[in-house]
């Protein structure tokens, strides 16, 4: 395990090489620049370029790359021209949100989707497991961002039960119980919009996998042996059926960290997705790498994560 972990490392590096020239490249395709939108035309023009001169702007963009990788190797990763701060300060503030609505969205995920499809895969072709089914069709159906709106409009505006935007009520002061209340408070419609979503194929695969494994030699002897049907169900075939969401878990989890840009615009939520937007509409391309390169290495260390936990679960599968 510990080679295989050192080794897939290893190889992380180059693959974030080639992510971040490819994007210097097309960053550099794309018109104008981070000042664009900033500049105020009555500012003289030689202004304009010695400002331009002077952030390195002007310069070809593999000088530009060169510049930001020795930089990011002493610890400095740019200043975001659009806020006017240090980028790691801009990501921070929206990374935390992110983690926050990533665990309660994550939660909801499991903690709805394990019992709908174990349900669904013991009494299949019930009228029970027809109803679940048929939610998992209408949730691989429907965009996203229509339960956001959904839920926003029911809970939010016509019955007022929750915050229909931010993170958490102004003027709260941070580190109080009442500012981690509002903050569980504001993330109770924008999570439920994702894990509605999100369960479908959790459900799905969990129902397959029952329905395939409980016709199985071995549950059919077991069954023979006189072993309790909970037992059954529990200790053969729940471990073997999750199996393959054992092997996603990793993925799904980078996914969320990456954040839902369009629960985030709909519910007007802080996070690291509408930055990532943000920085790409307004040629903040200082945040959009750094964002860019985090998301390439959180999707490796997902799939570093997705092997861990499946050798985990189940013993049989050994990583070297």
């Amino acid at each position: 395990m510990l080679k295989f972990t050192i080794r897939r490392l290893l190889v992380t590096f180059p693959q974030l090489v080639v992510l971040s020239v490819l994007v210097f490249i097309m960053g550099s395709l794309m018109p104008g620049d981070a000042l664009s939108g900033l500049i105020d035309p009555t500012i003289p023009r030689e202004a304009i370029e010695a400002k331009r001169e002077a952030l390195g702007l002007n310069n070809p963009w593999y000088i530009q790359y060169r510049d930001w990788v020795f930089a990011m190797f002493q610890g400095d990763f740019g200043n975001s021209i659009f806020h006017q701060r240090p980028v790691l300060d801009v990501i921070g503030d929206r990374l935390l949100n992110t983690i926050w609505l990533s665990l309660f969205s994550t939660v909801l995920i499991y903690l709805l989707g394990l019992p709908l499809g174990l349900v669904s895969g013991r009494y299949n072709d019930s009228l029970l497991d027809t109803t679940i089914t048929g939610y998992t069709y209408l949730g691989f159906a429907t965009p996203q961002f229509i339960f956001g709106l959904v839920l926003l409009w029911i809970f939010g505006y016509n019955l007022g039960w929750f915050p229909t935007g931010g993170s958490v009520g102004p003027g709260i002061e941070p580190g109080t119980l009442d500012y981690v209340l509002s903050k569980m408070n504001h993330l109770v419609l924008p999570s439920f919009a994702i894990a509605l979503i999100g369960l479908v194929g959790t459900v799905q695969y969990l129902r397959s996998g029952i329905i395939e494994t409980k016709q199985k030699d071995f549950i059919v002897l077991a069954r023979a042996k006189g072993v309790n049907e909970s037992a059954v169900y529990n200790r053969h075939i729940f471990r073997n059926s999750i199996l393959p969401i054992a092997a996603f878990f990793g993925y799904e989890i980078v996914a969320l960290l990456g954040g839902s840009i369009f629960i985030e615009m709909i519910y007007s939520y802080p996070g690291m997705g509408r930055l990532f937007l943000d920085s790409i509409s307004t040629r903040d391309f200082s945040v959009a790498n750094v964002l860019i390169l985090f998301y390439g290495f959180m999707a490796i260390v997902g799939a570093l994560l997705s092997d861990i936990i499946l050798s985990i679960v189940d013993p049989r599968i050994r990583i070297k």
